[in-house]
């Protein structure tokens, strides 16, 4: 779940860098942050990952549902098929596809409603740490500010990351030292695609 929210948090900053115009009379000063690191010290990480994760599992139980139906109707017409009047089976048929049709699409909207509510959720405190970050560069003189990702070396005076925490309201004192590992999970189960019925007419 974490990991969509790291591609999140890297388009964002692709087109949203924190950068500063340089005064002829201000020497060149560079700092560094991690904005995924920022955002898993914040509360709001944990409480999108548990929005994304209730939301996960109500599509997950819904494709169960359907799943479920489909796989009980497709038993009972390959019970039946052989003795039942073939307009009934025709409509048993027809009825198999459209329940087949259905899953896949829903398996399609729901990884679209999954990724349009990670957005929703993630977007507001991408915005709130890209303008931390440039109240913390402003007020400290920094004339740039890059991600530590891009970073090859550095002095670690340059980390700027327990200032952005401060001006977000976190100890950094108690950060974690690292970002957690994400735990990746499927916004669907993984069902096995719905079988089409086989046409087993038979001329009367």
């Amino acid at each position: 779940m974490m990991n969509k929210i790291k591609l999140l948090v890297a388009a964002f900053f692709l087109i949203s860098f924190a950068s500063f115009a340089q005064s002829n009379d201000q020497p060149l000063k560079i700092g560094y942050t991690n904005v995924e690191y920022i955002l898993l010290q914040l509360p709001e990480s944990k409480q999108i990952e548990s929005q994304l994760k209730d939301h996960s599992t109500q599509l997950e139980n819904q494709l169960k549902n359907k799943y479920a139906e489909y796989e009980s109707k497709l038993q009972a017409y390959e019970k039946g098929a052989a003795t039942m009047d073939a307009t009934i089976r025709e409509d048993k048929e027809k009825e198999l596809m459209g329940l087949n049709n259905s899953i896949q699409e829903f398996q399609r909207n729901a990884q679209m409603s999954l990724q349009q509510k990670e957005k929703s959720l993630v977007d507001p405190v991408i915005t709130k740490i890209d303008k931390a970050i440039k109240d913390v560069a402003k007020e400290n003189g920094y004339t740039y500010v890059i991600s530590n990702q891009a970073l090859l070396a550095g002095p670690e005076d340059g980390d700027i990351s327990p200032l952005v925490l401060k001006k977000l309201g976190v100890d950094p004192a108690k950060a974690q030292q690292t970002p957690e590992p994400a735990a990746s999970k499927p916004a669907t189960p993984a069902a096995k695609p719905a079988t089409p019925a086989k046409n087993n007419k038979k001329k009367n």
